[in-house]
This record gives structure tokens, C-alpha cells and sequence, in this order.
């Protein structure tokens, strides 16, 4: 059997290239990627290629195929490690970090917050609001109540004073 008559397709045939040709493409991919195992993998996947388009390739271009394909196979493993880390470099703000039980039990102090403000009287209630909600200095609020600063001061003072025994309580 002369080796242009060879068929990549038969198993000694096939084994035979295995024998000859795997150690110097698992070192040819190896001086590329430094990584033993990457290069076996590569070698190995090579070669699984090669089986699968065996009735393409004649036995005497296998050699250059099987390097030719582990090389794609590595520039696409680079390729796809650049993607991979371009990505983790974009910050990820739509991700909750926080526990399942951590936010149900923020959802649950913000909702009794609200229902405390909610009962609040309603000059504290307002003023609180306007201070902390909408940045308003005292003496604006004053302003727009029509009332003394100091009497803004009294009724946040109160305001403050109930929202921390339920602070406390929570």
C-alpha cells in the first residue's frame, strides 16, 4: 500500500497518524499556550476533527491539518478568553448581590418606614418629608408653612423622635 493510497478513514491507518504526529502537535500548541493540559485538549479535539472529516483529508496533507486545526482551535480560545474578559471588566449594576433574605427584609422595614411616616401627625409628617425627601432647609420650610424655624425644629424633632422608636423596635 503505497501512502497516497492510504485512507485517513481506516482505524490502523488513523492510529498510526495518532502515534506519529500527536506528541509534536500537542508541543507545537504548547510553545503557543504554555498550558500542558490546553494543549492536550487541543491536540486531542485535533485529532476527533480530523476522524470526522477523514474522507476530506488525504494522508499525506493530515499532518498540516491537524496543525492547522489546533492552531484555529487555540487563536478561538484566545479570542473567546478576550471576550470573557472585556466582559467582566463592564460593571454589572442590574445584579442584586444581596441574599433572597436580605431584600425581603429591607422590603419589609421599608414598608413599615412608610406606614410610620404614614402615622405621623401631619405638620410632622410634612415637614419631615419636605426636609429629608426634598432638601428643604428649615427656614424654607418655615417659609412655605408660614411658620417660625423654631417651630419647624420642634415638629422635626418629634417626627424624629417616633420614627427611631420604631427604628428600634425593627
Amino acid at each position: 500500500m503505497t501512502p497516497s493510497s492510504k485512507s485517513v478513514c481506516k482505524q490502523p491507518v488513523f492510529t498510526k497518524l495518532f502515534e506519529t504526529h500527536a506528541e509534536s502537535v500537542r508541543n507545537y500548541i504548547y510553545y503557543k499556550c504554555g498550558d500542558k493540559e490546553q494543549a492536550n485538549d487541543i491536540m486531542q479535539e485535533a485529532f476527533i476533527k480530523l476522524w470526522h472529516n477523514c474522507k476530506k483529508v488525504i494522508f499525506e496533507k493530515a499532518k498540516g491539518f491537524l496543525c492547522t486545526v489546533a492552531n484555529n482551535m487555540f487563536l478561538n480560545q484566545v479570542a473567546h478568553n478576550k471576550v470573557r474578559l472585556e466582559y467582566a471588566k463592564i460593571p454589572q449594576n442590574n445584579k442584586n448581590v444581596e441574599s433572597p433574605d436580605f431584600l425581603m427584609e429591607e422590603k419589609e422595614f421599608m414598608d413599615k418606614l412608610q406606614n410610620a411616616i404614614a402615622d405621623l401627625s401631619e405638620g410632622q409628617r410634612e415637614v419631615f418629608l419636605l426636609n429629608r425627601i426634598d432638601k428643604k432647609t428649615y427656614a424654607e420650610i418655615a417659609d412655605m408653612l408660614g411658620i417660625s424655624v423654631k417651630a419647624v425644629e420642634k415638629r422635626m424633632h418629634k417626627a424624629l423622635k417616633e420614627l427611631r422608636k420604631l427604628v428600634k423596635n425593627i
